[in-house]
């Protein structure tokens, strides 16, 4: 049985974990072989998402140097790193979205076209 005073000072230095800047300077996103080639070829130049609370905790008041594309969970999907241009939000309430535009890409490993 734990006293009182151990439970105490347990709980006071217990703290929710503060991100590093690194982690927040990367977003990561899984993307379908369609859009992942769209992007890759230069066609695609914006990624959607809606607006939920998952994507605005993840996109709202956050800066991001680059964001890294997978094409699925595999340890040797496809992957590339995409220079982040910016965030905007389009629309209001139930059909808003935002847009996330898209730079040059910087890296790609693993690809094989078709």
């Amino acid at each position: 049985m734990m006293s009182s005073k151990s439970q105490s000072s347990r709980s006071t230095t217990l703290r929710p974990r503060q991100p590093t800047k690194e982690k927040e300077a990367v977003l990561c996103l899984t993307l379908h072989r369609e859009f992942f080639d769209a992007i890759l070829s230069g066609k695609k130049k914006t990624e959607y998402r809606d607006n939920k609370e998952y994507w605005r905790r993840r996109l709202v008041g956050r800066t991001y140097r680059e964001i890294h594309f997978r094409n699925g969970y595999a340890t040797k999907a496809p992957f590339m790193r995409v220079e982040f241009k910016g965030l905007r939000k389009h629309g209001s309430g139930r059909g808003s979205y935002f847009a996330i535009r898209l730079g040059k890409v910087l890296e790609l490993k693993h690809y094989r076209s078709r």
